[in-house]
């Protein structure tokens, strides 16, 4: 088959995918066949059938594939800087959407949203990040920020920070997350610490600390595991012994 031959023949077959997309949507997909897709952004002439196998085959699944930085996608062999720009600005924009879809939102009747979009933005990341999510007095998505990158730890993330942020939105509440590289939903003694600082300085400004994620191989929920609890019950113990020996 020449090289004529072989690009009609890839041309056929996207041609084929995207109608199937039209017609079914993208759940009748494999991971292949959307990666496939994807990397045909940035090469429409070019047969990305087999880049997009080894692709999935080196780093595991379609989340990895997606969060690989550029010059990590570009040694799969047939990926090249249009390919990987491609991979790269879908995610981009698809974790642009998920914020976006989040903002004025009550987090009550959206905290799936909340947990979606946590997920995509902090998984398969190859370091840890610290993220913060404001909210109003009604539990409205004000805004997402992250506050820090590398180990999360009560050294080097900084309650008073986080405090200051928040009467900077006028913000009546929080949920925090943070993600583990390895993958594991379990939290640390550092997770627990750093949970419990926030939640006491919270407490004393009269900010709710709504939760506290981890995001891994899924996510985890403090307040859903019954961490929250125990961590406020603890928080107003404190302020309340500060108030009697104060008294």
């Amino acid at each position: 088959m020449n090289k004529e031959e072989w690009q009609k023949k890839g041309t056929g077959h996207r041609a084929r995918l995207r109608d199937k997309f039209l017609e079914r949507g993208a759940d009748t997909f494999s991971d292949a066949e959307v990666l496939e897709l994807l990397l045909s952004f940035g090469t429409p002439r070019t047969d990305c059938k087999e880049p997009a196998r080894e692709a999935l085959k080196k780093f595991g699944s379609l989340a990895a594939v997606l969060e690989a930085p550029g010059h990590a996608l570009e040694q799969v062999r047939g990926i090249g800087p249009k390919n990987s720009f491609a991979v790269r600005f879908v995610q981009a924009v698809a974790r642009r959407y998920l914020k976006q879809r989040l903002i004025g939102r009550q987090y009550l009747h959206s905290s799936r949203d909340v947990r979606d979009y946590l997920i995509h933005s902090m998984r398969d990341l190859p370091k840890e990040v610290f993220t913060v999510i404001f909210l109003d007095s009604s539990h409205a998505v004000i805004e997402t920020v992250v506050m820090a990158e590398g180990t999360v730890n009560v050294n080097t993330v900084y309650p008073r920070e986080i405090v200051k942020k928040s009467l900077e939105f006028n913000a009546a509440a929080l949920i925090i997350a943070h993600n583990h590289p390895s993958g594991s939903l379990n939290p640390s003694p550092q997770d627990l610490e750093l949970t419990k600082s926030l939640a006491l300085l919270c407490a004393m400004m009269h900010i709710s600390l709504l939760d506290h994620f981890i995001i891994g191989d899924g996510a985890l929920s403090f307040a859903d595991e019954g961490y929250m609890t125990a961590i406020h019950d603890e928080a107003r113990s404190v302020l309340a012994g500060t108030a009697t020996s104060g008294g």
